[in-house]
């Protein structure tokens, strides 16, 4: 007899005789009869699944909620309660019986059997990997959400916080919680391995966690949206996001992008309009982008004859070591330096002739054109303007000097 329904097996006993304590996965073989070769009992596990005898060994029958399709059998040996659920009342009430007039030793010609009919692709209810939520009134408080989602959407639900049941679900692709109230994300969202989409637009965040850019998202979070938020800054650890093909940074309050922005060598679109950017990183011309949006910046008037000059002459043994440690590939981490030292020599600057800085250099502003990395870009102003200000560092005067003479014979 085939029964339609979810079953559970659960121990009473330590997990034994092959038996787990608890698992939805479980598929129970109930044998009405005695085959050859086996003993009353069992309990083994086969290819199939637990094999469980039934006659002469029923203990108790639980039926109180038979008529919604709920119904528990539980064995003497093993010790389990075979638990049944989401059957046909009428159904459920047949086999279950047929598992009693087995239990007493009846012939099993003599049983209300059936004709095995295989289950119909329609009949089977397939894994949910899909769930949208739209309203607060929608959002589910005491269930939980279906393990095998790949993509969740939780909008317009005011949220003030992450759910920590949401973090369970390792087979998550696509995380959606914009619309939101969402003032601080949990570290533990890096242990969505698969998450490859995150959207937190129109929240409260104010930051985003160094810890997140060191946990797995490294690996595949490819698509990243925080518009709409008040952040002020990105942390240095940012541009490990290396993955990441998509970044949306639209209505914050950034006075500044990543230092190393550069390192985002897959990035392909870039929107940080509507911030507070007086300028760009020198990194940022390693970039290359399909398109750019940097509208509605206050970005500040070039002028590269005032420059800040922030020297320090003869260099400190600091600054020549740290020179040297990155000008001749030196291996350095937090097991042979300290790590305030690791920290500095991981945003040290890049004059013109390709040497390091660290904190002692020259620092201008001067125009790019931001068609030379991206091909589409959304113009800076109401003007029509394609240039913003970037900034450029010099490790000596000699440096800033011959730099000088190009940029005055150019304009002259």
């Amino acid at each position: 007899m085939r029964l339609q329904c979810e079953v559970e097996v659960v121990s009473r006993l330590l997990p034994t005789c092959g038996l787990r304590g608890r698992g939805r996965g479980t598929r129970a073989l109930l044998s009405l009869g005695r085959p050859p070769g086996r003993a009353r009992g069992g309990g083994g596990g086969n290819s199939g699944g637990v094999y469980l005898m039934v006659q002469e060994n029923i203990e108790r029958f639980f039926t109180r909620f038979v008529e919604e399709g709920k119904a528990t059998v539980r064995l003497r040996e093993p010790a389990v309660d075979v638990c049944l659920s989401k059957a046909n009342a009428s159904n459920l009430k047949n086999f279950l019986s047929a598992v009693r007039l087995a239990h007493q030793g009846t012939d099993i010609g003599a049983l209300p059997l059936s004709t095995l009919v295989p289950a119909k692709n329609s009949e089977v209810e397939k894994p949910k990997t899909k769930m949208i939520i739209t309203s607060r009134r929608d959002y589910p408080l005491t269930k939980n959400f279906p393990y095998s989602l790949e993509h969740l959407q939780a909008s317009y639900c005011k949220l003030a916080r992450i759910d920590m049941r949401v973090l369970c679900l390792k087979k998550l692709r696509k995380l959606d919680l914009s619309h939101n109230h969402i003032k601080q994300l949990p570290a533990t969202i890096g242990d969505l391995i698969c998450l490859q989409e995150l959207n937190l637009h129109d929240n409260h965040l104010e930051s985003f966690s160094g810890a997140l850019c060191n946990s797995t998202l490294q690996k595949s979070l490819q698509f990243l949206d925080l518009s709409q938020n008040k952040i002020k800054a990105l942390p240095i650890q940012f541009c490990q996001l290396r993955e990441l093909v998509n970044l949306k940074l639209d209505d914050n309050e950034l006075i500044r992008l990543p230092f190393k922005i550069g390192q985002l060598g897959h990035l392909r679109f870039l929107s940080a309009a509507r911030n507070k950017l007086p300028f760009l990183p020198s990194d940022f011309r390693k970039l290359c982008l399909e398109n750019l949006d940097l509208f509605g910046n206050p970005f500040e008037q070039p002028n590269p004859l005032v420059p800040n000059i922030q020297l320090k002459i003869p260099l400190t043994l600091l600054e020549c070591a740290a020179r040297a440690t990155i000008n001749y590939r030196i291996p350095y981490g937090c097991h042979l330096l300290p790590s305030h030292l690791c920290e500095d020599l991981e945003v040290a600057k890049t004059c013109q002739c390709g040497s390091a800085c660290l904190s002692s250099f020259i620092q201008i502003t001067v125009t790019m054109n931001l068609h030379h990395v991206a091909h589409t870009v959304v113009l800076v102003d109401n003007m029509g303007g394609t240039e913003a200000p970037i900034i450029c560092y010099f490790c000596s005067l000699d440096c800033y000097s011959q730099f000088l003479d190009r940029y005055l014979q150019s304009n002259g």
